[in-house]
């Protein structure tokens, strides 16, 4: 795991949303009204709406922002029915790229998708063609300034809880586990008043591939940039050792 600080990229990732705010809470926006249309606005009985909202309070979203949010999807049975969409390719040097969009308009966002790749050299692949390099997991990262817990009690208390592993880097804590887990392990950290830089199902790749030229850092950068700027995309995980 070291030598891959997922923290400093979770750093880097909130620096930008800084600058562009609006973009995150879009994207938690759209979550939020996915997880209400799929099982309704009570966090109590939805324990997928209570993921997003600790995202969404892990990005300094406004607890009447979210309110407003969840009232908005369950009360607007005209509002706009987001699909959910996968696509899979690869940038410079052979980098597996995943995408995830949930879009009112397939054919935008297939293009846009399309579009990031080829400015950068990539292209859009087939369902499963780079996935299997990545295995799914709920991933939690704490901060080690804002922790006071000892490494080897949050550990403990991490594995009671179900998760399946623990890793401690320069300035960060590391927690994974299996997908179904990632709910509870949340809710037992939270409930001891753990702060969590980041906990979300991710897509954690297995190996990583490194980019040597200058020419190929750049196209890889224009993709993720490319990405980064559309409405449409949720999240993008790759195997490029940064």
């Amino acid at each position: 795991m070291s030598g891959h600080s997922k923290f400093a990229n979770i750093k880097h990732k909130k620096e930008k949303n800084d600058a562009a705010k609006g973009k995150i809470f879009t994207i938690i926006g759209r979550e939020i009204a996915v997880a209400v249309k799929e099982g309704g606005a009570d966090p109590n009985n939805n324990s997928k709406l209570r993921d997003v909202i600790a995202k969404a309070k892990a990005n300094n979203m406004p607890n009447d922002t979210i309110e407003r949010g969840i009232k908005k999807a369950a009360g607007d049975a005209n509002s706009v029915n987001y699909v959910s969409i996968t696509y899979e390719g690869y940038g410079p040097n052979g980098t597996a790229i995943i995408v995830d969009a949930l879009t009112d308009n397939k054919n935008r966002t297939a293009s846009n998708v399309r579009n990031a790749f080829t400015k950068g050299g990539g292209n859009v692949g087939t369902t499963g063609c780079v996935s299997f390099m990545f295995d799914q997991k709920g991933q939690i990262i704490i901060d080690k300034e804002e922790c006071e817990m000892e490494a080897d009690d949050l550990m403990m208390m991490a594995l009671d809880a179900g998760a399946e592993d623990f890793s401690e880097e320069e300035d960060s804590y590391e927690i994974l586990t299996a997908p179904d887990d990632f709910s509870a392990v949340r809710e037992a950290l939270e409930k001891d008043g753990i702060p969590m830089a980041s906990a979300e199902v991710t897509m954690v790749p297995q190996n990583y591939v490194e980019l040597t030229s200058d020419e190929d850092i750049k196209k890889m950068n224009k993709i993720l940039d490319l990405l980064d700027e559309d409405d449409d995309v949720q999240a993008v995980y790759h195997n490029w050792d940064e």
